[in-house]
């Protein structure tokens, strides 16, 4: 996580810090909503059981691709993410209550506990996500498309994983994209694994932001998923944007560190590579990276600590009082 990058535009002290905080109140909120999908599950795991059934996929470890591209948002940029959304959603500035409650599926959720935590919707930030591979590339082309055509400084993000550079739609969004030269940025979150499928069994090319060539974009590749390197290319690539050159590919080479989904044992990974990752976690390398450069003490870390960890409590609990919908709240939001 070296700073020393010349004729760049780097993070303010003040971005650095809001980068700490968002990255760690994600890091929180997992750890919350991961003991609370747990209960009823164990010993032996049983999927629909608890009072958050279904799959639940965490974000753990890929939280600098969320802040180092959503620093650089406002609440009007429209953003997409994936099934793994919940580092992209609060970074993006979805509210936490109302995020909770949807994914504890009750009436108070984003969308009346009806979507759950793959199908986060949230008009206010300009925010949605979707468990379909590559699902929202499309709504974000068309989201930079009605930008453009409106006149607006705007910019549309659609966050996909490695896996989904391999759909028809990220070459059809690409090269509509670079046809209409439209205001979007495309983020590959690069973790390596779709699913269980490791991405030199499924890729040919070694670098997805190789392939932003042939739709005559420019191709970035951010590694060692560092959150400066993040919020320095986003910048690059979002000023483009708006300034009415484009789109870009962004290839961000992140790590994933709990399973595909709460469930997961991850047999086919190597367990030196799951120690590997671990040991290179984002958050504390950050910290002791800010606290180095006297960006903030320890003393200040463990406040942001404190303050997101208590915001994170409120919701949990927030989610947990809410009413869950009537049965007859099925038939409503529903096209007939």
């Amino acid at each position: 996580m070296s700073p020393n990058r010349s004729n760049e535009q780097m993070p303010s002290p003040a971005d650095e810090r809001w980068m700490y905080g968002m990255m760690v109140k994600s890091r929180l909120y997992e750890e919350a909503i991961k003991a609370a999908y747990l209960e009823g599950k164990q010993p032996l795991f049983d999927m629909a059981a608890g009072p958050i059934p279904g799959e639940m996929h965490l974000s753990n470890g890929q939280e600098p691709c969320a802040v180092g591209v959503c620093t650089h948002l406002g609440k009007d940029d429209f953003v997409t993410a994936t099934h793994r959304p919940h580092h992209i959603a609060i970074a993006k500035g979805v509210d936490l209550d109302a995020m909770t409650a949807e994914i504890f599926g009750r009436e108070t959720g984003l969308s009346g506990g009806r979507g759950g935590h793959m199908h986060l919707f949230d008009p206010e930030v300009n925010f949605c996500c979707s468990g379909i591979i590559a699902e929202g590339m499309g709504p974000a082309v068309g989201a930079a498309l009605s930008f453009q055509m409106r006149g607006l400084k705007n910019v549309a993000v659609s966050f996909i994983g490695e896996g989904a550079a391999n759909q028809g739609a990220f070459h059809e969004a690409l090269n509509l994209a670079a046809v209409w030269r439209l205001p979007v940025v495309f983020v590959i979150e690069d973790n390596a694994w779709g699913i269980s499928v490791a991405k030199s069994k499924s890729t040919a090319v070694e670098r997805n932001s190789a392939r932003a060539a042939a739709y005559g974009m420019p191709g970035e590749f951010v590694e060692n998923n560092d959150p400066i390197g993040v919020y320095v290319t986003a910048a690059r690539a979002i000023e483009r944007a708006r300034a009415g050159d484009g789109p870009t590919l962004i290839e961000i080479e992140t790590q994933r560190l709990e399973g595909h989904f709460m469930g997961d044992t991850e047999d086919y990974r190597p367990k030196e590579e799951r120690e590997a990752v671990h040991s290179c976690d984002p958050i504390p390398l950050m910290r002791q990276s800010m606290i180095e450069r006297s960006i903030f003490s320890a003393e200040d870390a463990e406040n942001i600590e404190a303050e997101v960890k208590a915001e994170v409590d409120r919701a949990l609990a927030f989610a947990r009082a809410s009413a869950e919908p009537a049965p007859e709240q099925a038939l409503t939001c529903v096209f007939s």
